[in-house]
């Protein structure tokens, strides 16, 4: 197993010079994943604030073969480039095998590009598909997302007299992707590289492609100081808002368990996403809030216990 030490040691694929925001998380998420791989590696970049920020014309962060794609496509790219590399390698024009990466934010994967992902994942193309999960459009001005959790006030769904934010829950996107019976689905979160770092490897040695969502906090749109953002990351996993877990061929197991679950008031405070929710009237939303994270967990808790496929 590595250690922390040889994951930062390792050749950064992502370089300096991009222009991601103080504070962002992408950077180390991308290279931790990639540093995981002991192939080459091909990227398939969908719009978002990964591609905006690291190929600003006419200059690259990237050290990797990178093909920017529009929103909705990422893992329609992805498996045409598994496609085409299989097909060479049988006709014998090329002898060298590479790991796939396909990398979206949550719009370009839990809306937009879902109907491309869904049938990349039907099909079984060999490749690895990436979500940083920041919550909502945030290349785009923090419109509200699947991604989007219950409460949250977006620039589309905006708190006030009549409204808490979003209405909604958050899509359970690992494991809507699960049920495609894909090999591997991973959650994870940009404050525990070393498991970030095992799930990606785990999801590069599978037959097939595999699928790893990881909570990147925005400290542009989620309005917090940008020193907070592992910070944030932790209290998303202490209070179990966003769970560590994995699913290999349809079983759950959880990586990480609480001591001592702490409330979900200390995730939400000092965001100004969910400042509204902290009046006196809005208190309830809260209660709600929590309630549903709950039960979430025990359910998740009943599957690993059960060892039900998925």
């Amino acid at each position: 197993m590595a250690t922390i030490q040889e994951i930062v040691s390792k050749e950064k694929p992502l370089v300096s010079g991009h222009r991601m925001c103080a504070g962002c998380g992408i950077p180390p998420i991308v290279n931790t994943i990639i540093s995981a791989s002991d192939k080459p590696v091909v990227i398939a970049n969908a719009t978002g604030c990964l591609e905006v920020t690291s190929t600003i014309y006419p200059f690259t962060a990237w050290n990797v073969p990178w093909i920017h794609l529009t929103f909705e496509n990422a893992a329609a790219v992805a498996a045409g480039i598994e496609t085409a590399l299989r097909a060479f390698r049988k006709q014998g024009k090329i002898d060298t095998d590479v790991n796939i990466i396909a990398i979206g934010g949550d719009g370009g994967t839990y809306d937009i590009g879902f109907q491309a992902l869904s049938g990349a994942l039907e099909r079984r193309h060999k490749f690895m598909y990436v979500v940083y999960d920041n919550q909502g459009y945030m290349n785009t001005g923090n419109q509200r997302s699947g991604a989007t959790p219950f409460g949250a006030s977006t620039t589309t769904v905006p708190s006030g007299r009549v409204s808490i934010g979003k209405p909604q829950w958050r899509k359970n996107i690992v494991e809507i992707v699960a049920a495609h019976r894909v090999p591997y689905a991973a959650q994870a979160a940009v404050h525990n590289l070393l498991d970030l770092y095992n799930k990606a490897k785990k999801g590069f040695e599978v037959d097939g492609p595999s699928f790893l969502a990881v909570f990147q906090p925005c400290t542009t749109n989620w309005h917090y100081d940008p020193s907070l953002t592992i910070q944030y990351s932790k209290l998303a996993a202490e209070t179990n808002f966003w769970p560590l877990y994995e699913i290999e061929n349809g079983k759950v197991k959880i990586n990480y368990k609480p001591k001592e679950r702490k409330p979900i008031e200390e995730f939400l405070k000092g965001q100004g996403r969910f400042r509204h929710l902290f009046k006196p009237e809005n208190k309830h939303v809260i209660e709600e809030m929590q309630k549903m994270v709950d039960e979430e967990w025990e359910r998740l808790l009943k599957l690993e216990e059960s060892g039900v496929q998925l």
